[in-house]
């Protein structure tokens, strides 16, 4: 906007000559400013931020750069804007007028309304929407409210804490009376629905047929962090979590040879399954135990370790059957693997004994081991043979067959082998072999975080299978991106060298998600762009723009006599939910108010199912959660070195309301919204909570300081 021009285009501050070219009659803070704010009996706004401030540059393009709120603030405001770098003795002052009158601390950009005969603060705050969202006032209403409240309330003015306090709460009520106020209160209803439902004994919820609902586990973790954050522990409800994960993985639902988990057990006890293999399920499967493997690292007893090397074990296995039995030639994922093999259900997968006895007989150690480890020694359990499920855990078994837990696992790992090829030499279950744009999304999205989350492993196995797993993560984008995105839109499935029929929601959805989870394991400009474009379609094409929320077909589908928009989670996560998720998250990353908007909108439409369901609408409740309690964004940039150390440190324990983008110094072309996150030094954090901004971090001790906050 160079039509434009204001007293800041003398100025040396980059910052400031930021705003020189802004319909705002923006002035520095000096004597000539200070002194016409008297003079014409104007409150003075006081703005500050820096350049590399995320929401300052938000704030600017969607207010500073508009003429008509230029105009209301040129007429009723003396307008001071501040480089929080050159003045810090301004910057402190008010920051701690702002943590003094709203009891909460400030950030960047902070926007203080000042009297103009002694500067002292009237009102405070940080960012501020263009238009009313995110339970906060539209700022031109606000300017104009509190234009005529300094003016005809000169008592209230120099009012107490309190009185200030109240008048932000009368601000920030919703203009739109028909629209339900939201709050974290479904969290509250889905934990006591899930606590009834829980099954003590056996784990997971409800009775037979038995699904692992990795949805509400994830509700549970997501609440249980909550709580912590607020400085309590839902410790109970996390033993739900790890409880339920530990009877999944330990039971015949699991394949303790393969990897993998099947769709469902038909028993309480998750023993017997209805033995289809899932892609849908088993990306997920990765993501949750991961999470709770960093979760168990954290909260275990050097003397109890089971469940954190129980889930790494679950996770590894599953990921490495993924990549060697579901992975294409042409990197795309396959959709699933039959239950039946030869007209008999679970044959590929159960056991005649003395076949077990006959493939291990070369060692007389292994057969005992591996029959009280998993049921061998007990009557069989599915028709007259058996389904390898843990009777007895590792532990135990150590300490019945007087071996330390090292050798009784190196004797266990034998034996597995030994079983799993002479398994191979099966005729294999049938294999569909379409690839599917969703569920290709959801496995991209569970190998990145198992790429992400072991990072900080230093032993050579891990390092290598963390590279597999995020090279098989890409093989899976560079597929998508070659073969399903045709014309700048997603098809849904290929199969035989085709790829065909117009995508859904679901595609565009979990496949946007996933793209973010894949960068935090490693940066690519091409895969944000990537985002982006997929992000933007979802809006355009998808998007109820009257009340809110997506359908599950784009607008040029074929007609059909109605077209659905569903918020519940079924047997994968409602795409409303992850398109509400990860819409906000990109939002955040890039100060893209659009996409935040668009995902607090769909929370609004769901707002009543999910109030009066949320057992069925877990997913949404992760989006819920973004949009009440906005993620941290962290920012790293520097040297290659620098950045994945500290990218390490950020990501080392479980933070779901988190986001960590390491982007070293090769990486200069950024998207906007990244781009002024630039390179200081040998290393800088960037660290953005919600719509406010902390002050660069360029140490490793103060990352760790920030990051405990």
């Amino acid at each position: 906007m160079k039509s434009h021009s204001n007293k800041l285009i003398n100025e040396t501050s980059p910052y400031l000559l930021q705003h020189a070219h802004n319909p705002v009659q923006w002035y520095a803070w000096n004597a000539e400013s200070l002194a016409l704010a008297k003079k014409e009996n104007k409150p003075i706004l006081l703005s500050i931020g820096y350049s590399a401030c995320h929401w300052c540059h938000v704030m600017a393009h969607e207010s500073f750069e508009n003429e008509a709120i230029a105009e209301i603030m040129n007429s009723h405001f003396i307008n001071i804007k501040v480089d929080r770098e050159e003045r810090p003795d301004l910057d402190k002052i008010y920051q701690t007028a702002h943590q003094l009158m709203l009891n909460r601390p400030g950030g960047w950009p902070l926007t203080v309304f000042l009297a103009p005969e002694d500067q002292l603060p009237f009102y405070a705050g940080t960012y501020f929407p263009a238009q009313a969202r995110y339970q906060m006032p539209a700022f031109p209403e606000l300017l104009q409210q509190l234009s005529d409240f300094y003016h005809n309330s000169q008592e209230q003015v120099s009012a107490s804490k309190n009185a200030l306090q109240q008048a932000l709460k009368d601000y920030q009520k919703p203009h739109n009376n028909d629209r339900e106020a939201i709050s974290a209160e479904p969290f509250n209803f889905l934990r006591e629905e899930l606590k009834q439902a829980y099954d003590s004994v056996n784990g997971g919820f409800g009775q037979a047929p038995k699904f692992p609902h990795l949805s509400s586990l994830e509700g549970l973790m997501h609440y249980q962090n909550l709580t912590v954050q607020q400085g309590q522990n839902d410790s109970s409800g996390l033993e739900m979590v790890m409880f339920s994960l530990k009877k999944m993985a330990s039971g015949g639902v699991y394949d303790h040879l393969g990897g993998g988990i099947c769709r469902y057990s038909v028993d309480d006890y998750w023993m017997i399954p209805h033995f289809e293999k899932m892609l849908y399920d088993n990306g997920p499967l990765l993501s949750i135990y991961c999470d709770a493997w960093q979760l168990s690292e954290q909260l275990s007893k050097a003397s109890d370790r089971s469940n954190s090397v129980l889930f790494k074990r679950t996770v590894e296995e599953t990921a490495d059957w993924a990549i060697r039995e579901m992975q294409s030639p042409e990197g795309g994922f396959y959709s699933t693997l039959d239950a039946d093999t030869e007209g008999q259900e679970g044959k590929f997968y159960v056991w005649d004994r003395d076949e077990v006895k006959q493939i291990l007989q070369a060692d007389k150690r292994l057969y005992p081991i591996v029959a009280a480890h998993y049921g061998l020694d007990r009557d069989s359990n599915f028709e007259g043979a058996w389904n390898l499920h843990i009777y007895r855990d590792r532990d135990e078994l150590a300490k019945h067959f007087a071996l330390s837990v090292e050798m009784l696992d190196s004797l266990l790992d034998k034996a597995r082998s030994l079983l799993f090829e002479q398994r191979e030499q099966r005729i294999k279950p049938g294999r569909d072999e379409k690839i599917l744009t969703s569920w290709n999304a959801l496995m991209i999205k569970g190998l990145a975080r198992a790429g992400r989350v072991f990072q900080q492993q230093q032993s050579n196995q891990s390092q290598r299978k963390r590279s597999e797993y995020i090279e098989a993560a890409e093989k899976s984008i560079d597929f998508i991106k070659n073969t399903l995105w045709v014309d700048n839109r997603l098809l849904a499935t290929y199969k035989d060298g085709q790829a065909r029929l117009t995508a859904y929601l679901d595609d565009y959805a979990f496949l946007l998600d996933a793209l973010l989870e894949l960068l935090q394991s490693r940066w690519k400009t091409e895969d944000m762009l990537f985002a982006i474009q997929l992000a933007d379609v979802l809006l355009l094409e998808f998007e109820d723009k009257e009340n809110g929320g997506f359908f599950f077909t784009a607008n040029n589908h074929e007609s059909l006599i109605t077209r659905p928009k569903s918020f519940s989670d079924e047997s994968v996560p409602s795409g409303n939910a992850v398109a509400a998720f990860a819409l906000g998250r990109l939002g955040h990353i890039l100060g893209n108010t659009q996409y935040i908007e668009a995902a607090e909108r769909t929370i609004h439409c769901a707002w009543p199912r999910l109030k009066q369901m949320p057992y069925g609408h877990a997913s949404l409740l992760l989006a819920l959660e973004d949009m009440l309690f906005p993620p941290r964004i962290i920012v790293l940039r520097g040297s290659q070195e620098t950045v994945k150390e500290w990218q390490t440190i950020c990501q080392n324990n479980y933070a779901p309301n988190q986001l960590c983008l390491a982007i070293d110094n090769t990486h200069r072309d950024l998207p906007e919204g990244l781009s002024e996150r630039r390179i200081q030094g040998d290393g800088v954090a960037y660290i953005c909570s919600g719509f406010q901004c902390s002050a660069p971090v360029n140490s490793s001790l103060e990352l760790i300081s920030a990051l405990s906050q």
